[in-house]
């Protein structure tokens, strides 16, 4: 029963997946709409700032903040 289960999330995954991407069309992102008015594109360095250094930067600002939170309250439960 269990592997008749994992084929039917198998093909149900397959056939979203499947239409997602017919649905889709790529085509169309070729064609400009009326009022369009896209500004410059950003360099090499720029785009590594903002999608690579930028996420890294604000997971590694969060988990120090919760490590921060995380050791105070030991203290105070201690103490």
């Amino acid at each position: 029963m269990d592997k008749k289960n994992a084929l039917r999330t198998g093909a149900v995954a397959a056939g979203t997946t499947l239409m997602m991407l017919l649905m889709s069309s790529p085509a169309l992102a070729l064609t400009r709409d009326d009022g369009d008015d896209p500004g410059p594109g950003l360099n090499v360095m720029e785009t590594l700032g903002l999608y690579v250094v930028a996420p890294i930067v604000l997971f590694l600002v969060i988990a120090g903040l919760v490590m921060v939170g995380d050791k105070s309250r030991k203290g105070q439960k201690q103490g």
